[in-house]
């Protein structure tokens, strides 16, 4: 005897329920015509048999597969864990899965490629590092795309990002208001805007108080390279008497450093600023003050042009800024 059970089809629940097979489609299609008394009846004899509509196979017919294509990567950081994750819920709420792909944290690249080959109705890309080339090929896909939390200077991709710029003119004049003179900046990577705009917005507020920044290191982002990054910045004769980082985890790596090898009080002798306000920055450890790009804004605007993008077929580019503000804790001298 075979034991193996018999898969329930939409010609069963039509059957049972006594319509067409294209009845029981237009039942599980969003916006399809179909009287609320035929729906009820494919609903029922559906719950009856257990029934679940095939999403791939209604995707070939329909050419839409109802998913949006994520590449994330640096997922070791809470703060861009936490934004797969928003972006996750906010898609779904919506009605679509997503297809996710990981990326080193510097090669987006490779990827692009192997999602379009998955036939996603959309791709978002949160803090992508994407080349040029690439770039122009997921333009031309035919796909709406939206970068998170980071824009290209090539104007080919939509982008929802934080004001970063502005996140580093408030960090330079909280640091100047604390009596700072010796201000460095530790970036991340060199080909981010994120980074560049954040130092730009530093040194460019700096100036105006007639203050150069005083060095500057890459911590790439990461916590290794922050360390490292910290040590050479805290080596310097005389040393820096603040430090701002493109992000919390380097901020933190920072604070590490030069509490546990070099002794030194923070703030009193030396101040350390982040950015993201990540939940760890406000852990009683860390106490850390950083700038909140404000996470929830920035996702709920991607996905809404995403879908927006994918309703209407419009191509247009567009760049949303969210503002940021600045969280001040305990490892910035308090100026109030």
């Amino acid at each position: 005897m075979n034991g193996s059970k018999k898969t329930i089809g939409s010609s069963d629940v039509a059957r049972l329920a006594g319509v067409s097979r294209s009845a029981v489609s237009r039942a599980f299609t969003p916006g399809a015509y179909i009287s609320p008394e035929t729906r009820q009846r494919v609903v029922e004899a559906a719950e009856m048999l257990n029934y679940s509509p095939n999403a791939i196979a209604r995707s070939l017919s329909k050419k839409s597969s109802g998913l949006v294509g994520i590449i994330a990567s640096n997922l070791d950081n809470p703060y861009y864990a936490l934004m797969l994750s928003a972006l996750s819920s906010a898609l779904q709420a919506k009605g679509y899965g997503i297809l996710l792909l990981i990326a080193e944290l510097d090669d987006m690249d490779a990827l692009i490629p192997k999602l379009l080959s998955y036939q996603v109705d959309g791709v978002i890309l949160p803090a992508a590092t994407l080349s040029s080339k690439m770039a122009v090929v997921l333009e031309r896909s035919g796909r709406p795309v939206v970068l998170v939390n980071r824009y290209l200077q090539q104007d080919v991709v939509s982008s929802v990002s934080g004001d970063n710029y502005g996140g580093g003119t408030a960090v330079a004049d909280l640091l100047v208001k604390g009596g700072h003179r010796r201000i460095a900046y530790m970036a991340g990577l060199d080909d981010t805007s994120s980074s560049r705009d954040r130092g730009q917005g530093l040194k460019d507020r700096l100036a105006t108080h007639g203050i150069a920044i005083y060095a500057q290191e890459a911590g790439q982002y990461r916590h290794v390279d922050a360390v490292a990054a910290a040590r050479r910045l805290l080596s310097m004769t005389p040393a820096p008497d603040a430090i701002f980082c493109a992000n919390d985890i380097m901020a933190m790596a920072a604070l590490e450093v030069a509490k546990v090898e070099y002794g030194l009080k923070v703030p009193a002798e030396l101040a350390i600023v982040g950015y993201d306000n990540s939940d760890p920055a406000s852990w009683p450890l860390h106490q850390l003050t950083s700038v909140d790009q404000h996470l929830e804004d920035m996702v709920k605007l991607s996905v809404e042009m995403l879908l927006r993008k994918l309703v209407s077929g419009d191509t247009t580019l567009e760049h949303l800024t969210v503002p940021a503000s600045l969280v001040v804790r305990a490892s910035t001298r308090q100026t109030g």
